[in-house]
């Protein structure tokens, strides 16, 4: 049976423009280290599209690099195998082997390209990767996982800049460049050129390897899905497309991730027949990496034999795909000259091979869990010296009241008392008028009913997420027990009487000229579908801006400075939602607050923006 996933998604599609293509990730090597060959690439292309339960959907190949193993700058034989089987590919180039590498890979492609089959090749190229995790591999997580050379953002760049010249001549003119790497390369803002200089954004993704957090597969599908949604909100309007995910059907466990072929087969259905197949650009990993042998782990769809019957169901049969996190922006794409971690498990190419790219997989690159920008500042203009500045807070009673709305139904309200601070730079004048000056109103604690998400506080946003809204693209926890140990990068907000999280929110130019709100979400155990949280004890929050931003480095001895105090809720309660602050986003900033428990609270959640979000976000109105 032909699951609607595949037939739908296909059965409308016309050209190469309007397709969201599928396919799988094939290196240049055996597991052995012999070069692929001609014949081989050809039968793979060939096995992928007729794939049992799949309706002929994964034509699609991602390579890593344009050059035939074992050679200076030959073309690689997958080119030629893609234009005899049809086959769209995503181009790779190797750009962590220097200078003279990226001039080998450049002679390959053009090469080709000036040859007899290049315009048939031009018209099959989805986009063309400059480089593979790079950006990642010089990352102090990939560089403690001893995961290989990599190149910096200014390299790639630059590499992305000669691709771009190189195929101007050629039939691949006006081609996608882009870059392919781990979430957490794309979300550190250090990386940001490399963004604006690609035309797309890979991303590699493998809850697998998350082994410093929960992953087992039942978390798989919540784990792709922070790191996806952070990628996008570092993405900005560019595509991100998804170049690497997949489940193991063997080998070692890691963390609390096993490998079988029924994890297998949960993985798929879950995460690319519910969330990705026929919506966005997604190459699987893998079709075969078992040949002539297995590596461990392995994540081949097929064995070692290669077979166009798979050993787990791909029909998607039977799985709902009614809610999908991917926004209509990402949902196409756009071929090349026709009309995006953990880090990655298996055969990238040239120069690395199965084992070498599995053993180097990232457990602190995982993705950390998602949070949004908010701009919080006592003032929206920067005063001159002696100038005062007047900043206004609305704070909530501890004891609720109620009241009648305009339609007659009593509802419960918080009583709230507003205070003015004066400050000024340089000293106050005994005197101020309250008139003569620009006034923030910063909105200190409001409470919402879960059944208010649309509410929003005094001069501040809804805190509903139904609306524009920002994920946190880091997430630090802090623990005052150890003060030297950086925790690293995070999906879940942790909080006691010694462990604080610190959150970075990446505030978007498009945000410029409105409101940012910090809020937090904390809905009931039972509204929660694909997370979950521990909570004990009585107490709340208290809420520091910092003056700078964290890092994945930070400890509690390191924490930023703390520009501003922002207070918070007294008491934390399943069931609500909290508009912690707001004021006029500061866009084009990285803004960091770091929250802690007061009284006796203790609380850890996963953070998740599904149908019932949970955690700190920001809101934009």
């Amino acid at each position: 049976m032909l699951s609607s996933t595949f037939v739908a998604a296909f059965a409308t599609c016309f050209s190469l423009s309007q397709c969201a293509f599928q396919g799988f990730n094939y290196g240049s090597t055996n597991t052995d280290s012999s070069p692929v060959t001609l014949e081989q690439y050809t039968s793979d292309f060939t096995t992928a599209r007729a794939l049992a339960g799949t309706n002929d959907a994964f034509t699609s190949a991602r390579l890593y690099t344009c050059i035939q193993a074992g050679t200076t700058n030959t073309p690689s034989e997958a080119l030629l195998a893609a234009v005899n089987t049809n086959t769209s590919v995503l181009l790779g180039l190797w750009a962590s082997a220097g200078q003279g590498n990226i001039n080998n890979e450049i002679a390959a492609l053009t090469t080709f390209l000036d040859g007899s089959n290049g315009v048939g090749l031009a018209k099959l190229i989805v986009g063309i990767s400059v480089g593979s995790e790079d950006l990642y591999r010089i990352s102090p997580t990939g560089v403690i996982n001893k995961s290989g050379v990599g190149a910096s953002p200014d390299d790639i760049v630059n590499y992305i800049g000669q691709v771009k010249t190189a195929i101007a001549s050629t039939a691949a003119k006006g081609a996608l460049v882009g870059h392919v790497d781990t979430w957490t390369a794309w979300v550190n803002g250090s990386n940001d050129a490399v963004i604006i200089n690609s035309d797309f954004i890979g991303m590699d993704v493998y809850p697998y390897f998350q082994k410093t957090m929960t992953n087992p597969i039942g978390a798989g599908y919540s784990l792709f899905d922070a790191a996806y949604q952070a990628t996008i909100s570092a993405a900005g309007n560019k595509p991100v497309w998804v170049t690497e995910t997949g489940w193991p059907v063997s080998g070692d466990t890691s963390g609390d991730a096993v490998p079988s072929i029924i994890n297998a087969q949960t993985y798929w259905d879950q995460v690319g027949c519910g969330l990705l197949f026929g919506k966005t650009n997604t190459w699987w990993y893998t079709l075969q990496d078992a040949y002539p042998t297995t590596p461990n782990p392995s994540f081949g769809v097929v064995g070692t034999a290669l077979s166009d019957t798979p050993i787990y169901d791909l029909s998607c049969s039977g799985v709902s795909t009614s809610a999908s996190s991917i926004p209509a922006a990402q949902a196409t794409a756009t071929a090349g000259a026709a009309s995006i971690n953990a880090a990655g498990a298996g055969n990238e190419g040239t120069p690395s091979t199965a084992g070498q790219k599995a053993a180097s997989a990232s457990t602190a690159s995982s993705p950390a869990a998602v949070v949004a920008p908010v701009a919080t500042s006592s003032s929206t203009v920067s005063p001159k010296e002696g100038s005062p500045t007047m900043t206004t807070y609305t704070t909530i009673s501890d004891s609720p009241a109620t009241t009648t709305n305009s339609a007659g139904e009593t509802i419960a309200v918080d009583p709230t008392s507003t205070v003015t601070v004066t400050t000024c730079s340089g000293g106050c004048p005994k005197e101020t008028s309250a008139g003569s000056v620009p006034t923030t109103l910063i909105t200190k604690t409001s409470i919402l009913p879960a059944a208010s998400a649309s509410g929003a506080s005094a001069s501040g946003c809804p805190a509903s997420l139904s609306g524009t809204h920002e994920f946190p693209h880091l997430i630090v926890h802090v623990d005052k027990n150890s003060p030297t140990t950086a925790g690293g990068t995070s999906y879940n907000g942790t909080f006691s009487s010694t462990i604080s999280s610190i959150f970075n929110f990446d505030i978007p130019e498009s945000d410029s000229g409105k409101t940012c709100s910090l809020v937090f979400l904390l809905p009931t155990q039972g509204e929660l579908a694909t997370s979950a949280f521990s909570l004990s004890g009585n107490g709340g929050f208290d809420v520091a801006l910092l003056k700078s931003p964290a890092t994945e480095q930070t400890s509690y001895s390191t924490i930023p400075a703390v520009e501003s105090d922002l207070g918070g809720p007294t008491s934390v309660t399943p069931g609500n939602e909290y508009v912690i602050a707001s004021s006029s986003c500061a866009t084009g900033q990285t803004v960091s607050y770091e929250v802690s428990a007061t009284g006796s609270l203790t609380l850890d959640y996963f953070q998740d923006s599904s149908a019932a979000a949970i955690g700190f976000y920001i809101t934009v109105c």
